[in-house]
């Protein structure tokens, strides 16, 4: 089992998390998309609240270290969870969701919107972790960096899956098994986000765009191009317009994209790396065309008729919020039947509908359809078969080679 050691930030790396919290999906409200992705974000929240000798992982075992279930005694699961990211009613006080779910099963679910940024949370709950005590939370949503972290660690339970047939039936296939929990585990997607390439209609004038290379190629475009501060975004979409898969790639692989995309840069074919304000770029016309973040899109283009999307052909990079289970947690039974519930149809299509992100529950559609039939429609919250084969992750990295790649994203991006 891996040993806890707090990565030490070069100044590129510590620039690279500053940038992510300013601008990138560290900044951003729920509805207006994510926030960092990046690994490198955990040692500013999270690492750098450590000294330097090593902390031994809490897990004596493959797993993760288990409590005595109360489930059936107290029926209650304590679910942490970031902002915006649950549907309510027009009172903006209540989760129809889960109360329907208390209804069902009696569980009280003592809901805690305490989550604004992964490595400000893994601050709060690194201490207890570590010591092999109780965060006093059943279920935690991490995005797929830091759960791969705990993962490691042995900071998470490991699911039953007895508990979940929901969940192990209706997982969409995009989502099934991730290099950092093949299998699904010790997890299970929450919701997903993509990365697109987005255009305005209007600035383009006739101008097509159906690629990373069109983007980094066309004369026409020099000057009125974006792309994301988000390295694993910005390096995944690069990647695959090069034929390399982002789950796969080598370290040459990596130079050799950062190298396009100095060329881009060099020639001012890029106008600048952006977080989430490219929202404004692209509305404004000021980007005819940029990487953009599905749940953005969806938005943009319910505003303004000129604002559109496409999925290259050689594929798009997705990630996910995940739910998991932290050691010593006192409702696991509770936990696991909140996680199943949330992968039947008609709450996943209730939750879907509310906050429009990828939704991960096969099987959906027709549910969704009866509340909102755009939202069914849209390959952005449910996508079709062509478009899940199309969907990439970016592998898991080591330590060694986050420090690496960072320090060399924030020299491109001028970080």
């Amino acid at each position: 089992m891996e040993q806890y050691e707090p990565d030490r930030l070069s100044p590129a790396r510590a620039a690279a998390v500053r940038r992510s919290l300013r601008s990138g999906r560290a900044a951003l409200t729920r509805r207006s998309l994510l926030r960092a992705s990046t690994g490198g974000a955990l040692a500013v929240g999270g690492l750098g609240l450590l000294s330097g000798c090593g902390i031994p992982a809490a897990g004596k075992t493959e797993g993760g270290v288990s409590a005595e279930d109360h489930s059936k005694a107290e029926k209650q699961v304590r679910f942490s969870n970031w902002t915006e990211y649950m549907d309510v009613d027009e009172s903006g006080r209540r989760h129809p969701t889960l109360e329907a779910f208390t209804k069902r099963t009696g569980v009280k679910v003592t809901y805690t919107e305490d989550i604004n940024d992964n490595s400000e949370f893994f601050g709060k709950i690194q201490p207890q972790l570590a010591a092999g005590q109780e965060t006093g939370r059943d279920i935690i949503v991490l995005t797929d960096w830091l759960a791969a972290r705990l993962i490691r660690l042995g900071w998470v339970q490991k699911l039953d899956p007895a508990n979940l047939p929901h969940a192990f039936a209706n997982l969409s296939p995009q989502f099934r098994s991730p290099d950092w929990d093949p299998g699904r585990a010790y997890s299970y997607p929450w919701q997903g986000i993509s990365t697109v390439i987005a255009y305005n209609k209007k600035a383009l004038d006739g101008i097509e765009v159906r690629t990373v290379s069109d983007l980094l190629d066309n004369p026409r475009l020099k000057g009125r191009v974006g792309f994301l501060t988000e390295m694993r975004d910005t390096m995944g979409m690069t990647l695959l317009d090069m034929g390399k898969d982002p789950a796969r790639f080598a370290d040459d692989d990596y130079d050799a994209a950062i190298a396009r995309l100095q060329k881009g840069v060099d020639r001012g074919q890029i106008r600048r790396f952006t977080g989430n304000d490219y929202t404004s770029d692209l509305s404004k016309g000021d980007f005819a065309a940029c990487l953009a973040w599905a749940g953005d899109v969806v938005q943009l283009k319910a505003d303004n008729p000129d604002i559109d999307f496409v999925i290259p052909d050689s594929g798009y990079v997705t990630s996910s919020d995940n739910m998991l289970i932290p050691n010593k947690a006192r409702h696991k039974t509770n936990a696991e039947r909140l996680i199943d519930y949330y992968y039947e149809p008609g709450p996943a299509a209730e939750l879907a509908a509310y906050i429009n992100f990828v939704c991960p529950v096969d099987g959906v559609k027709d549910d969704l359809a009866k509340l909102d039939e755009d939202a069914a429609n849209n390959p952005l919250i449910i996508p079709d078969k062509a478009m899940q084969a199309k969907s990439h992750s970016f592998r898991s990295l080591s330590a060694k080679e986050e420090t690496a790649y960072e320090e060399k994203f924030a020299k491109l991006t001028g970080a």
